[in-house]
């Protein structure tokens, strides 16, 4: 790296009215103006592979001349602006459609267009804020596939679900996919390889002008699981992100319609996973929103003994609730009703803890 590197880890975390309180009397900050509250932060310096740690109050963060620290700071306590369509005043949930064969998460239930347009109808009512169809599957060791044969399984979902008046994300890395598919309707780009796979993707999303999600990846399918390796996945994950966000900035997309995926399971272990899942709240300091998807993956099946992916629904739910108790904008889920559920339980409870 050269240079030293700053990064802010928000910690001692609150929410609800403890949150408002914390934020009220100085204390605290909130995360993206949000509900979730910091009365801290980890400070991490890095030097080539040399890391130090200390934690600082939020009282000395906000009191700091170091703009090393200020700027970062602010990145992490401004609001997140709206997108048309989505408020980021609330976590929301994107419902996955796999228009695929050989879908690792759902073995390829919805593989034909009229299917996965009913599992389309089917989550939105579940209450699915998002319905990001993909016909290309990106599971480990997945080739990739002709963009005839993804046109033809995604695009007609996109158009029946957006005719219908659904939020509709295209999930592709093919820029030609992503103008057709905006022109049947979808509203967000969502490229696993962060606009890196194609080069005329970041052509594609400037002319379209919709967001885009940036997720980071190491190495493309076929590659990225054979010994994946970082010196702080963290951290690595985090400069790749800023690189991905700065690229878009330099070819005309705004940093308000960037939204940033640390890509779980993508080119990571079990360990890696668990490290980026702990440390969420580092990726504030890129300042846009955040989409985290854990649903169904490998790393829970390590974790419970559970080999078949459509049955770590309740080790799903779990990542859901840890990921938005960490201020995370958005989760990507197979199962919206239970979710939803989940979080409509923690975000009660997290309500009611002024006493009332």
């Amino acid at each position: 790296m050269g240079a030293s590197a700053v990064y802010l880890n928000p910690c001692g975390l609150v929410w609800g009215h403890p949150a408002r309180e914390a934020a009220r009397s100085g204390l605290g900050g909130l995360i993206a103006g949000g509900a979730t509250g910091f009365t801290a932060c980890e400070v991490i310096e890095r030097e080539d592979r040399r890391i130090r740690r200390r934690w600082l109050s939020y009282g000395a963060l906000k009191g700091t001349k170091d703009t090393a620290i200020a700027e970062p700071l602010a990145r992490i306590e401004a609001p997140r602006p709206a997108l048309p369509g989505l408020d980021f005043t609330r976590p929301c949930i994107m419902g996955v459609i796999n228009v695929t064969p050989d879908s690792f998460s759902d073995g390829g239930h919805t593989g034909d267009p009229r299917t996965a347009i009913a599992h389309g109808r089917s989550l939105a009512a579940a209450g699915a804020h998002v319905l990001d169809v993909g016909g290309e599957s990106t599971r480990p060791f997945a080739e990739p596939l002709a963009p005839a044969e993804e046109r033809a399984r995604a695009l007609p979902v996109v158009e029946a679900l957006a005719k219908d008046g659904h939020f509709v994300s295209i999930d592709t890395r093919n820029s030609a996919i992503m103008r057709e598919a905006v022109a049947a309707g979808a509203r967000i780009v969502n490229d696993v390889s962060a606009l890196s796979h194609d080069p005329g993707s970041l052509a594609a999303v400037r002319d379209l002008e919709v967001p885009v999600v940036l997720m980071h990846s190491q190495g493309d399918p076929t590659i990225m699981q054979v010994a994946p390796y970082y010196d702080d996945v963290a951290l690595d994950v985090f400069e790749a992100l800023a690189t991905g966000i700065a690229r878009c900035e330099a070819a005309g997309i705004g940093r308000a319609r960037v939204i940033a995926d640390p890509g779980i399971g993508f080119g990571k272990t079990t360990e890696h996973n668990l490290a980026l899942l702990g440390r969420l709240t580092l990726l504030h300091g890129l300042g846009v929103a955040l989409l985290v998807g854990a649903s169904r993956k490998g790393f829970i099946g390590k974790l419970t003994g559970e080999t078949v992916a459509a049955r770590r629904v309740a080790g799903s739910l779990g990542a859901a609730v840890a990921i938005v108790m960490q201020g995370v904008q958005m989760v990507r889920v197979h199962d919206v009703a239970e979710t939803r559920q989940a979080l409509a339980v923690w975000q009660a409870a997290m309500h009611a803890s002024a006493g009332f």
